[in-house]
């Protein structure tokens, strides 16, 4: 099966929500959250728990989905997935999307190998229901937390990647509050 593939505009942007951890009840204010950034994509990062998740998501904008560690395996929803952004013929950047991708701060083995084989410049996972943005050598890390059920003190949040002018850029947005997450401690500017 070919990579889900979008078309980067020379002069525009390209925006990315990532969903992951929904666990069959994603916060109430997800739909509405999402809508008002109007993605061209959406990336469930695994967890989904009822596939209906997915169709509510695919009314927003396509939706690509990974399998997680509590869902059923089923021929529509693959382990890992790369998502191709070109500009004309020219690849421009590509994500690696699995469930479960770090041990402690840093790639696992196996899915630094897998990432690097399909020549991806980040990897987008789930899990841990912790948003972060990490660096891990050549490889981006890019988790983006969780809007389903809360889990501890964690935020309700998920990703926005942006593509524009040749540039990506990602940030966390809470779920709750429509503004931007940043770790406690962390000044806004």
């Amino acid at each position: 099966m070919p990579n889900p593939t979008l078309e980067v505009p020379d002069d525009g942007e390209l925006l990315i929500a990532v969903v992951a951890d929904t666990h069959s009840k994603p916060h109430p204010d997800t739909e509405a959250q999402l809508r008002a950034r109007a993605p061209d994509l959406i990336l469930h990062a695994g967890d989904i728990g009822e596939l209906g998740v997915i169709t509510a998501l695919g009314r927003i904008a396509p939706t690509v989905a990974v399998r997680g560690n509590i869902d059923t395996p089923t021929p529509e929803i693959p382990e890992d997935v790369c998502v191709d952004f070109r500009r004309g013929s020219e690849l421009a950047f590509r994500v690696f999307m699995t469930h479960i991708a770090v041990n402690g701060p840093k790639l696992r083995a196996d899915v630094r190998r897998r990432a690097q084989a399909a020549g991806a410049q980040l990897v987008v996972c789930g899990h841990s229901h912790v948003p972060f943005i990490a660096r891990d050598g050549d490889m981006t890390v890019f988790n983006p937390g969780s809007v389903g059920p809360r889990r501890f003190q964690l935020p309700i949040c998920f990703g926005v990647i942006s593509l524009a002018k040749g540039r990506v850029s990602m940030e966390h947005i809470d779920c709750e509050t429509g503004q931007r997450w940043l770790p406690p401690g962390i000044q806004r500017h």
